[in-house]
């Protein structure tokens, strides 16, 4: 079954009479689209040490102006894509962007979607649908697919955040465009308050809200202090985490990819089977090692690291006194609503 005729083995005349008509043999190929076993991902193992990055982020501040950039963004690249395709992995696209005091990104929608993940900085607000959301470290928020959003900084110093789109995915799918906007009128809102509290929502009779998206801001202390809570209260739970979910309905936050956070207690070892969706981890407060495979990354604050599907990962904290929390994104939404969702244990 495995020993297929290749390309080569016919005859030159008959390859072009194909080409000639948009045709192309199957069997060459049927490998390569169909490997045995488990897929053989483009995505490798990489990692981006932010001490290294944010000079050159800073220095693209000095280079170009808001006004010719739009977004000023270093994009996190992974090799096995080629550089040039500007995607972490097959459905997820990082980036690194850079607003400085008194600069304001215009108002702008498009298809893809995507959060920003506050990095450093004070000051500086995005506004998503009219609503003004405040940018701290560690806080995530929304901008979904369709909704006007554009960035804004009062503050006096720089500010980064990471954004995650599933830009590659959209782009694929040729369905990837954006509509330039009129800068917002800011309004009051939807107001994630409302939702804080464990297990309690609006009563929907009375407060259901229409939006697709009634929550666009988790405040990273908020996020923090959940961690917390579930370590303290199930102190055998091995994985500490908790997922970004819309809070009316209590699905993943976005239709596409998910959004998590992770805490790993002081000295802990935490193995991750080999599932199916690429994963990145941008690490908030801490010390972590990665390992995957034959391979071993150190991340400190701010780093960020992109992991192939059906690979094995191991999470260590570095610290035998504090903990580590990270921010997870990965496509099991996406690979769920596919279809194609494995976990190999």
């Amino acid at each position: 079954m495995n020993d297929l005729g290749r390309l080569e083995d016919l005859p030159a005349d008959y390859v072009e009479a194909l080409r000639r008509l948009n045709l192309v043999p199957l069997w060459p190929s049927l490998r390569a689209v169909l490997p045995p076993g488990k897929p053989r991902p483009n995505t490798r193992p990489a990692c981006w040490a932010y001490e290294t990055l944010r000079p050159l982020l800073l220095k693209a501040g000095e280079l170009t102006p808001i006004e010719k950039a739009e977004r000023r963004v270093l994009v996190l690249a992974n090799p096995g894509h080629g550089l040039e395709r500007m995607q972490a992995s097959a459905a997820m696209y990082l980036g690194m962007q850079l607003l400085l005091p008194g600069e304001w990104a215009p108002a702008h929608r498009h298809t893809p979607n995507a959060v920003r993940m506050v990095v450093e900085g004070e000051g500086a607000w995005t506004t998503v649908d009219g609503q003004k959301c405040p940018m701290r470290r560690g806080d995530l928020i929304l901008t979904p697919t369709g909704l006007w959003h554009e960035h804004g900084h009062d503050g006096n110093e720089p500010v980064v955040w990471l954004d995650v789109l599933d830009l590659p995915l959209v782009h694929y799918l040729e369905a990837s465009y954006h509509v330039q906007g009129e800068r917002q009128a800011q309004h009051g809102g939807r107001s994630g308050r409302a939702y804080v509290g464990s297990g309690v929502v609006p009563a929907p009779v009375f407060q259901r809200s229409e939006q697709a998206y009634p929550m666009l801001r988790y405040p990273w202390a908020d996020v923090r202090a959940a961690l917390e809570a579930l370590a303290a209260n199930q102190p055998q739970l091995e994985s500490v985490q908790v997922s970004y979910v819309n809070p009316e309905t209590g699905a993943d936050a976005q239709n596409i990819l998910g959004f998590h956070a992770l805490m790993l207690r002081p000295s802990q070892t935490l193995r991750l089977p080999a599932r199916s969706p690429a994963m990145v981890f941008h690490l908030v407060e801490g010390d972590v090692e990665i390992r995957v495979e034959d391979q071993q990354f150190r991340l400190r604050a701010a780093d960020t690291c992109c992991m192939p599907g059906y690979t094995p990962v191991t999470l260590v904290n570095g610290s035998s006194s504090a903990p580590t929390f990270l921010f997870v994104a990965d496509e099991t939404p996406l690979h769920k609503k596919l279809g194609v969702f494995e976990n190999r244990g």
